[in-house]
């Protein structure tokens, strides 16, 4: 068994062992847990069945951070994307009034569309075509409004006639165990406590037992019924793909597709660079097998209804326990795999509770979605603010992602902003041909309703 592990992973080549890497790939697991619960929640409040994003939440994860292992043998571990998640459930299935089989379509045919131009090796061509600034704000104002929605899970910031928003009831029961997690959680990230992000939603949901917040669940380990799979296979369905293949949806599948291809491309550089993976160049060898395995698995995403699947940068917790190789990521999987069995201690976490005539909640998702925020927030400092080739374009993505409610108008407002600052320096030429598509398709976005008013 150890020469066929080596064999396959070349452990010992690349200064491990089998106990390192069992022990990353637990670390990387407990890291990036928090998915379990966060993407539920997320994708059931635009509609998408809450038991069957839970059950293929993990199933997903599972088979794709296993697949990754196997063909790239990078620690690298996958599972639905935070930020992606929230353009397909805010921008596509609320913002666009579709219904959640045809934004689950739309995560498909960018996974396909990623997988094409990774075989076509135009994957230069795309990096080297939007500013790294402007790559950084899209991280940043992701970030931001995670926070904002977090905020709002908590009841800490609710909907207000006259501002707009405003400060939620911080007495009320849901807006303290949420705030109690959040500062759990804080405090434990600020001490580099593994796993913190859990264990501030653990905090909320315990706290939230103990007061009578949230109801306890009937059991806490059971195999999932039909409910738990009826998510499956609605991204593939052909009436779903030929809705998704609108005009009034490109744009939006672009942003999506940006958010996701760009993110993969840092992720797996960064840690890389965590575990002195890199070659002397600074790339990560054998990244188009990364990039692959991630296209596929932002399709199979949208096939299981879970959203787009894709690397996550926890991965860089289990690299820092030293695991180099895909072995761990057999570990990670395995565990990812193992929780579909405990979809009632998920489904707890997520439960909704009112707090105001038709206004649900979920408080003990907030702490995850908050810090996760913060977590991304981070990269505001690698941008530079001196210049306003980069600053303006920048500022109107951080601004307008969460003002506007929108990824996808955020990311718009920006490209717009980086031509139109181009051209007034005198500086058009220096604007990439396919920047100039871009400028064009969210051109069409913003003007969607006269478009199908006068043209189409």
């Amino acid at each position: 068994m150890g020469s066929l592990l080596e064999r396959r992973f070349r452990i010992a080549e690349r200064g491990s062992t089998v106990r390192i890497e069992s022990l990353g790939g637990l670390s990387t697991f407990l890291t990036m847990s928090y998915i379990l619960f966060v993407n539920p929640a997320i994708l059931s409040a635009a509609g998408v069945p809450f038991e069957g994003v839970a059950v293929a939440t993990a199933l997903a994860a599972g088979v794709a951070t296993i697949v990754m292992g196997v063909v790239a043998n990078y620690p690298l571990a996958l599972a639905s994307g935070l930020g992606i998640n929230a353009v397909v459930a805010f921008d596509i299935i609320l913002g666009q009034k579709v219904g959640w089989g045809v934004g689950m379509a739309c995560v498909v045919i960018e996974g396909l569309l990623a997988l094409v131009l990774v075989v076509a090796g135009l994957r230069e061509a795309l990096v080297h075509a939007v500013p790294n600034a402007m790559k950084l704000a899209i991280g940043v104002g992701i970030g931001l409004f995670i926070a904002f929605v977090g905020l709002r899970n908590g009841g800490i910031v609710v909907n207000d006639p006259t501002t707009g928003v405003a400060l939620g009831d911080l007495t009320s029961g849901p807006a303290l165990i949420a705030l109690a997690g959040i500062f759990v959680g804080a405090g434990l990230a600020a001490r580099n406590v593994r796993g913190s992000i859990v264990l501030g939603v653990l905090a909320s949901t315990a706290l939230g037992l103990v007061f009578g917040v949230l109801e306890p669940p009937d059991g806490f380990a059971s195999w999932p019924g039909s409910a738990g799979f009826e998510t499956i296979g609605e991204g593939i369905a052909p009436a779903n793909l030929a809705d998704a293949l609108t005009w009034a949806l490109v744009p939006v599948i672009f942003a999506l597709f940006m958010t996701d291809f760009f993110d993969t491309i840092g992720t797996a550089v960064a840690v890389g660079e965590v575990g002195d993976m890199t070659d002397e160049q600074g790339d990560l060898p054998g990244i188009r097998n990364v990039l692959l395995v991630d296209s596929g698995a932002a399709a199979f995403g949208g096939a299981m209804g879970v959203s787009s699947v894709t690397t996550y940068i926890e991965s860089g917790a289990g690299v820092a326990e030293g695991a180099r190789t895909g072995f761990a990521n057999l570990v990670t999987g395995g565990l990812f795999l193992l929780a579909i069995l405990f979809v009632p201690i998920i489904s707890l976490v997520g439960q909704q509770v009112q707090i105001a005539e038709g206004v649900f909640v979920s408080p003990a998702v907030a702490p995850a979605l908050v810090l996760v925020g913060y977590l991304m927030l981070r990269l505001v400092a690698q941008i530079d603010w001196s210049e306003p080739d980069d600053a303006l374009p920048a500022f109107l993505i951080v601004a307008g992602i969460p003002l506007t409610f929108s990824i996808a108008a955020g990311i718009g407002l920006g490209v717009l902003a980086f031509a139109v600052v181009k051209l007034a320096r005198g500086r058009g030429r220096e604007v990439h041909p396919l920047m100039w598509l871009l400028v064009a398709l969210f051109l069409a976005y913003f003007a969607e309703d006269w478009l199908s008013a006068h043209v189409f």
